[in-house]
């Protein structure tokens, strides 16, 4: 027993010398950390604050005849005046690109919390560090935030939460060295948009090996292949932390016997690491079911957030929506990363089917830049749930 007490001091106490040498810099605070201080500036960027800086806020004056371009509660805030709510939002026109965020200096993104509105494939968020020119992140925004069919479901996880109506939420530390741009496209050939949003971050040292966040999204319907890219051409040292997918199912029966593969550093016919099945990977069992219905599930690193059932009349096909976050186990990769899995099924006498599935998803990784480029995003007619 006092063999056992002095292994424990002397590990706190190396546990204390690492912090005295490691200054906390408030970039990634948790609730092990939460009673240490720090030097970071904490800042918000919102429409009442679109640059975030210091007492800037809420200034906004609907008496003030050169803001009635920018501020739209004027009206509302006539009684009341300067501070009451005068700009609480944006609007995005069809075609528009909105930068809703461009912080200078070095720091990390630690909450994002926005409600658009309208058709959530129809618009594009795009996130770019440092000077460079292509994004880090470009996905539609629904599916971003774990909404890729454009209906709502409850999400709530340690990296993304969903709550009522419509609020997304994220968590995804993300840090940058010299500067960060947010964009938000409007691809909507007709239709404005109406955006509510606040970026929360920290400006603070960025540790050496610090990542950058990224995330692509992808779609293909039908899914003509047996096996469905979630990702390839990653180049660069980094780690995979996880994957949301839409998956929209055109065929009677189970449909997720498919394997996730993740071909890394080299691997050419057969991956380093191979799944046994789409509900295992998601980290359910036996086809979600119980009882002979599709359950769904929301924990902090996994789930079947959302079954879309038929109803009869105007929505035909099941569509599923499933979140998996490495978390505690990210998978890290030297050199290069490419993700698959399989669109299988089953058919008659106990054989595999291979699927033609509408599947869409979103690889979120954290890699050394610079990354390749992504491919193409398609305009809103390949886009649009259907």
């Amino acid at each position: 027993m006092k063999k056992i007490t002095l292994v424990l001091i002397s590990c706190l106490c190396s546990l204390f010398v690492f912090a005295q040498q490691y200054p906390y810099n408030g970039m990634d605070s948790n609730i092990g950390n939460l009673y240490r201080l720090s030097n970071a500036k904490t800042r918000s960027i919102s429409p009442e604050n679109f640059t975030g800086e210091k007492g800037k806020g809420g200034m906004a004056d609907p008496k003030d005849k050169d803001q009635r371009n920018v501020a739209n509660a004027t009206n509302a805030a006539r009684d009341l005046g300067q501070g009451w709510k005068v700009n609480p939002y944006i609007r995005i026109n069809p075609g528009e690109t909105f930068t809703i965020a461009e912080i200078e200096g070095s720091g990390a993104i630690q909450h994002i919390w926005m409600t658009p509105t309208g058709n959530w494939r129809f618009t594009i968020m795009r996130i770019y560090w440092d000077d460079e020119k292509e994004p880090s992140v470009e996905c539609p925004v629904g599916d971003f935030f774990g909404m890729g069919w454009g209906v709502y479901a409850p999400l709530n996880s340690l990296a993304v939460c969903v709550n009522p109506g419509s609020a997304f939420n994220c968590y995804w530390t993300m840090p940058f060295r010299k500067k960060c741009k947010i964009t938000m496209e409007n691809i909507n050939n007709k239709d404005p948009m109406t955006l509510y949003y606040q970026i929360d971050y920290t400006l603070t040292d960025v540790p050496e090996d610090a990542a950058y966040f990224h995330a692509q999204w992808r779609r293909t319907n039908p899914n003509m292949t047996s096996d469905y890219t979630i990702v390839d051409g990653i180049k660069g040292k980094g780690h995979y932390v996880g994957v949301y997918m839409a998956w929209g199912v055109n065929n009677n029966g189970w449909w997720g016997e498919g394997e996730i593969k993740f071909f890394m550093d080299g691997d050419t016919k057969f991956p380093t690491i191979c799944g046994t099945g789409t509900e295992d990977y998601f980290c359910g069992s036996y086809n979600f079911d119980r009882e002979g219905q599709y359950k769904e599930f929301c924990t902090p690193y996994a789930g079947l957030h959302q079954v879309i059932r038929p109803d009869g009349t105007y929505r035909s096909q099941q569509r599923f929506g499933l979140y998996r976050w490495h978390i505690t186990d990210p998978i890290r990769f030297e050199k290069d990363m490419r993700v698959t899995i399989q669109d299988l099924g089953w058919r008659h006498d106990g054989r595999y089917l291979p699927q033609k599935s509408d599947l869409a998803s979103v690889i979120f990784w954290y890699q050394t830049e610079p990354h390749n480029k992504f491919p193409q995003l398609s305009g809103w007619e390949e886009l649009e749930v259907n």
